[in-house]
């Protein structure tokens, strides 16, 4: 079956980053912009991670953002899904500033647009723990927006997360696709190159590499923006 459509990651791929730097970033200006409004940064914080490690294990019967409000007001009380509108708040006042922590590669965009160019359908595989309107302004960091791709996702339009072989069902699924037909392009050896298990190509992209268990990257076709679309078109 010949490979029609391209799936992307985000962080760390198409915007460059160091994941320890953003986090950093991004949870010290929510904690902050939170503070005022009666929460512990501390608090804050933690729970955040709790609310995404929920996410991380959702088991389908929920969207991603239903799992990371039901944890947060375990945390903070059901007083709390109230102030959903701050979070809004944040990311389209603050979260700009976050950007600061991460890079910017002309080549992804370039990437993208030679991709298309070529007749690929192009869709972004992000890790879907972010609402939309956060990983629209981070598509935009990277020199790109929502109508460089078919599809991106959300915590809102999304039940699992990765490395979760049920999220790329998901992704295939909206988009009517099989595995044969897909490419996954990513920089996470566990994140995005389990995909292959389902009978997915993928290409590893190494300029910012995440491998925690040291695989032998070997395995996967590999390298920069320019041999990633030497790939795809030889496909």
């Amino acid at each position: 079956m010949k490979v029609s459509t391209v799936l992307f990651d985000l962080d760390g791929t198409l915007l460059p980053m160091d994941q320890e730097v953003f986090v950093k970033t991004y949870f010290g200006r929510i904690a902050r912009y939170l503070a005022p409004h009666g929460y512990d940064p501390d608090a804050v914080i933690k729970a955040i991670w709790t609310g995404t490690g929920a996410m991380i294990k959702n088991d389908g019967s929920k969207t991603n953002e239903q799992v990371f409000w039901d944890k947060f007001c375990q945390i903070f009380g059901e007083g709390a899904r109230a102030d959903e509108p701050l979070f809004e708040k944040f990311y389209i006042e603050d979260f700009d500033n976050v950007s600061v922590s991460c890079g910017y590669d002309a080549r992804a965009a370039k990437a993208i647009a030679d991709i298309k160019a070529a007749g690929f359908r192009t869709a972004l595989a992000t890790n879907p723990i972010f609402p939309a309107i956060a990983t629209r302004k981070r598509m935009r960091w990277a020199g790109l927006d929502e109508k460089d791709f078919e599809l991106f996702t959300t915590y809102e339009n999304s039940r699992f997360c990765k490395p979760s072989l049920d999220y790329y069902r998901d992704v295939m699924a909206a988009l009517g696709v099989k595995p044969e037909e897909c490419v996954m392009v990513g920089n996470d050896v566990s994140d995005d190159m389990v995909c292959t298990e389902l009978g997915m190509k993928v290409f590893l992209l190494t300029d910012n590499l995440i491998n925690k268990d040291n695989v032998d990257v070997s395995i996967y076709p590999n390298g920069s923006f320019e041999q990633l679309v030497d790939f795809i078109r030889s496909l």
